[in-house]
């Protein structure tokens, strides 16, 4: 059972910008795709060593899953347990694979000005703590994009969100961290929801009383 209480802090991440908040552990933060439209880049560093960060690719080692479920734990480059993923009141469709945009990708497609992107949306929400990430991070925890393997068993095909007005996801700190969130400003590549591509702003809730009994996972082990 997973249950919560009031939020200590509520913040409103405007469409294409970042924020970032500092959890104890055993904090949780919800994501709230206020308009059921938008995906939300996340980042995760031990507070006391940042050369330690949430990890793509030994996250998916340590679940054996290419994206998290309800119970599944993010894990460090270290391989330490950063957040767990304790309630997703949504259709499950989240990303591990796609990088976070950032000027070049822009470029590439074909954007001659400067446009806003998630990497710098990271150092954004960082700078506002008064923390400078050691590095940028493009393997960015991307919740709610929608990107499917095909048949094929090797392609990916992108597609918009496929969540509602209100979803939410709840991530609890199994350290002292930092979190970072981008509302993503992608408006050429059609991931935002409901075909007209636009940016929307979201909420982020800071839980302080809150409780939940699942552990996390355990490393996954080949069985003998």
């Amino acid at each position: 059972m997973t249950s919560s209480t009031s939020a200590s802090a509520s913040l409103t991440i405007p469409a294409g910008h970042g924020k970032a908040v500092r959890l104890k552990a055993g904090q949780a933060v919800r994501v709230v795709n206020t308009h059921g439209t938008q995906v939300v880049d996340c980042w995760a560093w031990n507070a006391y060593d940042l050369a330690e960060y949430m990890c793509m690719e030994t996250t998916r080692v340590w679940n054996q899953r290419l994206n998290p479920i309800v119970g599944d734990s993010f894990v460090t480059n270290q391989r330490h347990p950063i957040l767990t993923v304790v309630e997703d009141a949504t259709p499950g469709v989240h990303d591990t694979f796609m990088a976070a945009c950032d000027r070049r990708r822009y470029e590439l497609l074909g954007v001659k000005h400067y446009h806003r992107n998630c990497c710098d949306n990271m150092f954004e929400g960082m700078f506002e703590l008064g923390v400078t990430p050691p590095r940028p991070n493009l393997a960015s925890f991307n919740i709610f994009m929608n990107i499917r393997v095909q048949p094929d068993g090797i392609t990916l095909k992108t597609l918009p969100t496929v969540t509602k007005p209100g979803d939410f996801i709840t991530m609890r700190a199994e350290m002292d961290c930092f979190v970072a969130f981008s509302a993503c400003p992608q408006d050429i590549v059609k991931i935002q929801g409901q075909g007209d591509n636009t940016p929307k702003p979201v909420e982020i809730m800071v839980l302080e009383d809150f409780h939940s009994d699942l552990p996390g996972t355990p490393t996954w082990v080949p069985q003998n």
